[in-house]
């Protein structure tokens, strides 16, 4: 955590405050409503909010698997301590696999290339590797493609006869994503299915196998299967704009006041003057701009909670800060200002930044930058025996 204030008992110019009592609650309601083990997905630093604490509190709260990217997320896992299944998911076919492999990690798979890297790998560490082989069954990223898919499970159990990788599981993603229902998704059932059947034809018995996305867990549930990954929807984004599952949001993003001016009709703001007041009024400076993830095309639209109300950004978002124009509001020096929140106080929300930005809450977290400082709220919930107990 970077603090910014300068002295040890200064607040910072920016945070971003975690709420680690909704992500168990987010991870309590998401496991309600399936029968399959829950996956939490904490790659790129659990979409901005801290991985190892949110890791921590998901694993606590009922989550059997924890989800990342990449080789370097899934060791810093494994150094910290944690010891619950990782599934890793991103690599080149030329990555060196026997950290990973002796480290106990499941590896994604997606073409035979890959499957070779692995298996090298796996021998190098003197260890079986477990992999998931992954099929496209429409989004046309990764995955192997239906014609590459008999090679790629043929493949595999002549590497899992020989004992130097075991074939866990069998997995996919779904192309939909957003839209309850969607036909696409309807698409990626039947293909999914045929590349089950395929694998199992060519001796494998893969122990878990896995499609669904949070969309997928709360609209989808014949997608369920044994596992579910959940993403957004566990940082308290609803998934589905027409369902709602009971999440929470769990980041606050505030600053402070660090100047206030009075200005008259007329006066432009910031550069280019997109921006100029209307009446007299009053402005407030706020340290946070797009490099700390203020997206810059939210301009013209954005506005902050401030003193009791919504209030327009003035002008352009620059790199270091923002305007407010704020009215007759008696704003002053030091004043909190929300970016956003959960919304029960009228504060704009993170979904409220994704439609200024023409983008998506994932975006909108992901791109909180490292000056924001974390703080954490602890979970509050002695459930489960004291199980939420969570050390960050």
């Amino acid at each position: 955590m970077i603090d910014l204030g300068g002295e040890a008992d200064s607040p910072p110019l920016a945070e971003a405050i975690v709420d680690l009592d909704a992500i168990a609650h987010n991870t309590r309601v998401l496991a309600g409503l399936t029968g399959a083990e829950l996956l939490a997905v904490v790659k790129a630093d659990a979409f901005g909010h801290g991985f190892l604490p949110v890791a921590r509190t998901a694993l606590a709260a009922g989550a059997r698997w924890l989800g990342v990217t990449s080789r370097t997320e899934a060791l810093a896992l494994r150094a910290a301590g944690i010891d619950a299944p990782v599934l890793s998911w991103l690599h080149g076919e030329d990555e060196d696999f026997a950290p990973v492999v002796a480290a106990r990690i499941d590896l994604s798979v997606a073409s035979t290339g890959h499957l070779r890297g692995v298996a090298d790998g796996a021998a190098r560490a003197g260890a079986r590797a477990d992999v998931h082989l992954k099929v496209d069954t429409g989004l046309s990223r990764n995955g192997a493609t239906d014609g590459d898919w008999p090679e790629l499970v043929r493949l595999a159990r002549r590497f899992e006869v020989a004992g130097r990788i075991r074939v866990r599981g069998v997995w996919s993603h779904l192309a939909g994503g957003e839209l309850a229902g969607d036909p696409r998704d309807t698409a990626a059932l039947r293909r999914f299915g045929r590349a089950l059947a395929w694998a199992r034809a060519a001796g494998l018995s893969p122990d878990v196998v896995h499609l669904a996305n949070s969309a997928g867990l709360v609209g989808l549930p014949q997608a369920h299967f044994d596992l579910v990954r959940v993403g957004i929807a566990l940082y308290g984004s609803e998934p589905l704009p027409d369902r709602v599952a009971g999440i929470r949001p769990a980041m606050t993003l505030r600053s402070r006041v660090i100047l206030t001016k009075q200005v008259p009709a007329g006066a432009g703001v910031s550069y280019g003057h997109d921006y100029t007041t209307a009446t007299g009024t009053t402005l407030a400076l706020v340290p946070i701009g797009y490099a700390d993830g203020i997206p810059r095309a939210t301009a013209g639209q954005a506005e902050v909670w401030i003193g009791g109300r919504r209030c327009p950004i003035a002008g352009r978002v620059t790199m270091d800060q923002i305007v407010v124009d704020v009215g007759d509001l008696p704003v002053r020096t030091g004043d909190e200002v929300l970016l956003f929140g959960c919304g029960d106080r009228g504060e704009p929300t993170v979904a409220d930044w994704a439609r200024w930005a023409g983008t998506n809450p994932h975006e909108i977290f992901t791109g909180i930058g490292a000056r924001v400082a974390r703080r954490y709220l602890p979970v509050r919930s002695e459930r489960h025996s004291g199980r939420e107990r969570v050390n960050v």
